[in-house]
């Protein structure tokens, strides 16, 4: 597992070594360097590594952190940024390729995907259940593929997922749910299928409080950070249906009740053009 983290010099190595990790498609066999002792200090390694990346932020992941680790960390959920160059747009019928690390950790999860509408104030750094729902301009149903260089990333627990961008590796947006508004959590079924085989159910009301409170806690998050929303970020508020390991090689698909489904297929991953 490594040792405490300890001075901000240490969590820029580990920043380096998963960024680099990731742009030369190299799995990690142990996490790189001491972990963290908390989440402000896994927060610091990921707002370190932001920077490295070549890509704009142009949304977020919210995942929920386990029962177990609640009451240490102090924390329900998550999360981390998604980069342009992991978001696609898709559309009924599309089957899409994704890249996955061979040798660390990929799979897929069905997401409630909140567009931003508009922009947070910098300065407001606590919201209301009510306020989030404001920043909401429309609901979608999507996909988050996982991933992570490093195989045991969910084994390690929240401290490792944060530090490595939360565990993300992109984020499929399809159909706008519309009046998502008028619907009941209750009512928000949906599914994972792996190789045509249904291996999760769920639905909105998985995650406690919802789509809703992810906003909610991902705006707070953001403002302490001096990262607040914009507008027209995506956000995939937490695993749906369960977090199903997929391997390269392999399809998937999300299928939500009465909106349609998303497909894909997995691919290794193959190094940036400068390694």
């Amino acid at each position: 597992m490594g040792v405490p983290a300890g001075k901000s010099d240490e969590g820029l190595r580990v920043a380096e070594r998963f960024v680099r990790a990731r742009r030369a498609a190299e799995a990690l066999p142990i996490f790189p360097g001491p972990l963290p002792q908390d989440l402000a200090a896994a927060y610091r390694i990921q707002d370190a590594a932001i920077p490295l990346w070549p890509e704009a932020v142009v949304g977020w992941k919210v995942g929920r952190i386990p029962p177990e680790h609640e009451a240490k960390l102090g924390a329900a959920r998550l999360c981390g940024p998604v980069f342009a160059g992991g978001l696609w747009h898709v559309q009924p019928g599309d089957d899409t390729p994704f890249p996955v690390f061979e040798g660390g950790f990929a799979a897929i999860e069905a997401e409630y995907v909140a567009r931003i509408s508009h922009d947070a104030p910098a300065d407001k750094i606590e919201w209301t259940s009510e306020e989030a729902a404001e920043l909401i301009g429309a609901m979608h149903i999507g996909m988050e593929p996982a991933g992570s260089p490093f195989p045991d990333i969910n084994v390690i627990g929240p401290l490792a997922v944060v530090s490595d961008f939360g565990n993300n590796a992109g984020l499929m947006v399809g159909v706008e749910i519309v009046g998502w508004r008028e619907m009941a959590l209750e009512a928000m079924h949906c599914q994972t299928v792996i190789q045509d085989e249904v291996v999760g159910h769920g639905g909105a009301f998985v995650l406690p409080g919802g789509p809703i409170e992810s906003v909610r806690f991902l705006a707070e998050n953001l403002a302490r950070r001096g990262r607040p929303l914009r507008a027209g970020m995506y956000i995939c508020t937490g695993a749906a249906a369960g977090i199903h390991d997929i391997a390269s090689g392999q399809s998937g698909a999300v299928r939500f009740d009465g909106q349609g489904e998303i497909r894909c297929h997995a691919y290794p991953a193959l190094p940036a053009p400068d390694g």
